[in-house]
């Protein structure tokens, strides 16, 4: 079993919440937005950090990138911010990138999407884990623990 850790749109700020709600994750994957590298080494004292620009980073910044594919368990996780696509929707993230789970941030709404499974790709699973960073519009701040068995999926939405 393998639990990771899934956050978005931070834009600089690390709330100590985060560190609870994450705690006992394998590894943190971060879908953009970051907003500066002290967030990124704050996530590196709770667990290992994947993770990929927003509209809001340097996308010259070596330790993002646009997407990254990683491997965990049986499945393959793609993660990318989600800006690219215009207005992201489980829908549009499904239907460009490959992978069994994908993950997204940047309209700082949670989202679980799961597909329909057919004989050829089976389920695939669409995660926004919501912002974490200050809070807009009308939403709760929340990050997402993924636990993945085998080929099953389970996503828990984290209120902050």
């Amino acid at each position: 079993m393998h639990v990771v850790g899934l956050i978005s749109d931070t834009h600089g700020l690390v709330r100590p919440e985060i560190a609870r709600a994450l705690d006992g994750v394998a590894i943190i994957v971060h879908a953009g937005d970051v907003g500066g590298p002290h967030v990124l080494d704050a996530l590196r004292r709770i667990a290992p950090v994947e993770a990929v620009y927003g509209n809001v980073d340097d996308p010259h910044d070596p330790s993002l990138a646009a997407g990254r594919a990683i491997p965990i368990g049986d499945l393959t996780l793609h993660v990318s911010h989600g800006h690219e696509l215009g207005r992201p929707t489980p829908e549009l993230v499904a239907a460009r990138y490959a992978g069994d789970v994908l993950v997204f941030g940047h309209t700082h709404r949670a989202v679980v999407w799961r597909t329909r499974a057919d004989a050829r790709s089976g389920e695939r699973v669409v995660i926004n884990p919501g912002a974490a960073g200050p809070r807009r519009f009308d939403l709760i701040p929340s990050v997402a623990r993924l636990t993945i068995d085998g080929r099953s999926v389970d996503v828990e939405i984290v209120a902050l």
